[in-house]
């Protein structure tokens, strides 16, 4: 099944895509699951600020949200909106690259899809060390 990535509301081309896509696909793997319809969706602030207002009912600003479209137990899907801004402020503050930012980011949603939660402490250290540990796999 694809992985596909659109933009919405911004101007911005994803480098090494090819790339980006086998790195999703051997975390999914890695984590026991099947590679189903994922699409990342990169925007602006205010296209994700929509979002969350009317899905989530959050009228906060976030650098992520992702839907779980699953149908099978085993089988990943979702569509993952991130906004780009948002990246690039943390990439600013954490004095990182906006594309190893961006990456931590994409495979947050994946853990998201594969299960992990983030809401505890101890739900974010493992989260953490999950995203450190598919980060530390990237070859690109």
């Amino acid at each position: 099944m694809p992985i596909n990535f659109f933009s919405e509301d911004i101007v911005f081309t994803l480098k090494n895509k090819i790339a980006i896509r086998e790195w999703i696909k051997n975390t999914i793997h890695a984590e026991g699951f099947k590679t189903g319809e994922i699409s990342f969706i990169l925007c602006s602030d205010e296209y994700l600020l929509k979002i969350n207002v009317e899905y989530l009912d959050h009228d906060t600003y976030t650098d992520i949200i992702t839907f779980d479209n699953s149908e099978e137990q085993d089988v990943i899907a979702g569509d993952i909106f991130i906004s780009l801004e948002r990246i690039q402020e943390n990439a600013d503050k954490f004095k990182v690259l906006l594309q190893d930012e961006l990456c931590r980011v994409i495979i947050h949603g994946i853990l998201h899809l594969c299960g992990y939660a983030d809401k505890t402490p101890n739900d974010k250290k493992l989260m953490t060390a999950n995203e450190n540990k598919y980060l530390a796999l990237r070859t690109f």
